[in-house]
């Protein structure tokens, strides 16, 4: 497999990665154009884009969109983050260059036609009622929130109904014209592709954009507090979170590998504690998030209102007893879940591409696998210990749901951690 990158004149990048077994391949335009380039009023406009992008270009209408990709037996498909938008699409070796095409053309051209608007505003005020009744997806909206209070990065992806109800098409307009620039775009394609072929098409199409004055975002500042919203549900629901390394520091390996071993899977402590001897739960789990400047240690569990109090309590037992006796077997467990997540997980098209647009945002670069596999061994128990340790003194974020009212507060579960 090779890596080959190419940087247009004006900012735009193109990164391939040619997989020679394969006769598919999944090709994108990754935007630097997330929720946190959002002003407060803006909140949830990066999304409602990406929802307007498949509404009609000035080629080719929101029908002829679908149709040309499934014509040839593909589909396309995005999603929007706080730190990107991606467009991106899978298609057979041959159907490259209509991918190249039609993904630039919903991304540089659409109309924002004023019907489909309104036909698309009330598709995302559905999304964001259906999120609301999915409590094990809306707490971590919350956490985040609770996390990163008014701050982008505390903002919902979605936005609030206020919002997505007002927007118009002077809204969209101005975001992109704000934030598409080329130096924000990244032209990734994995699997049987050409870069040659693609570097010529992507000059022909991007080569004649003018770079945009995006600006920084916000700095992020990991601040804490608690989230509690009572409901009448089956069961209580409980996010907490704790400031993380973001990508660019290399800490990060020793938070990963220290989630995993808390609440990766079955072994993990948290998933033996509480689950298999204790049957406090039916889900709980551990995982960090990172993004270029941030990150976040997210526990979630779901359990009946009269456990929630002797679970939350045994997580921060938990916690604190990892810093004292998270043992050489844990850890390396835990390095070679990491190890083998990554590696299996990139054995796609789609999964590859992913990768080189998120490292090329990050570093600029696609740093070989080695590269990461090597960090990841250097990691040792002493090092998620000392990593677990620096918790006891962090003020973490609380995100509660459900019937919750008797709950623990942030404050007593951040003194049982410390002592």
């Amino acid at each position: 497999m090779s890596v080959e990158i190419t940087r247009l004149a004006n900012g735009v990048r193109i990164v391939t990665e040619r997989m020679p077994s394969m006769e598919s391949a999944a090709v994108g335009v990754w935007v630097g154009a997330g929720g946190r380039h959002e002003a407060p009023e803006q909140n949830g406009i990066a999304h409602f884009l990406e929802h307007m992008a498949f509404k009609g270009t000035a080629r080719r209408s929101a029908l002829q969109i679908a149709e040309e990709i499934e014509d040839v037996g593909g589909y396309i498909n995005a999603y929007t983050s706080r730190e990107v938008t991606a467009y991106y699409a899978r298609v057979l070796r041959d159907d490259v260059p209509l991918a190249v095409d039609l993904i630039s053309d919903i991304v540089l051209n659409p109309v924002f036609d004023d019907r489909e608007i309104e036909v698309e505003r009330g598709v995302i005020l559905q999304e964001i009622g259906q999120a609301l009744d999915t409590p094990d997806d809306i707490i971590f909206d919350w956490l985040q929130e609770a996390a990163y209070p008014e701050q982008p990065m505390g903002r919902t992806i979605l936005g609030p109904t206020e919002r997505v109800s007002a927007f118009d098409r002077a809204d969209l307009t101005r975001f992109v014209r704000h934030n598409y620039g080329p130096g924000q775009m990244i032209l990734s394609a994995a699997g049987a592709v050409d870069h040659e072929a693609i570097v010529r098409q992507a000059e022909a199409i991007f080569g004649g954009l003018s770079p945009v004055d995006q600006g920084a975002p916000e700095s992020s500042r990991f601040r804490g507090g608690e989230m509690r919203r009572v409901r009448d549900l089956e069961q209580a629901h409980l996010a907490l979170g704790f400031a993380q390394p973001g990508y660019r520091d290399d800490a990060i390996y020793a938070a990963q590998i220290y989630a995993s071993a808390l609440g990766g899977g079955m072994s993990s402590r948290l998933f033996q504690e509480a689950r298999e001897k204790r049957g406090l739960c039916y889900s709980i789990f551990a995982s960090v998030g990172a993004y270029s400047d941030t990150g976040m240690l997210t526990i979630y569990a779901g359990t009946a209102a009269e456990d929630l109090g002797d679970l939350a309590r045994l997580t921060m037992d938990e916690l604190a007893r990892s810093a004292e006796d998270m043992s050489d077997a844990e850890v390396a467990r835990a390095r070679a879940q990491m190890k083998s997540g990554m590696l299996m997980g990139l054995e796609s098209p789609s999964a590859r591409a992913e990768r080189l647009a998120r490292v090329m945002a990050v570093w600029d670069r696609v740093p070989p696998l080695s590269e990461a596999i090597e960090k990841i061994d250097a990691v040792d128990a002493a090092a998620v210990r000392a990593h677990a340790a620096a918790l006891a003194g962090a003020a973490p974020a609380l995100a509660l749901y459900g019937p919750v009212q008797d709950a623990p507060d942030l404050d007593s579960l951040r003194a049982r951690l410390a002592a």
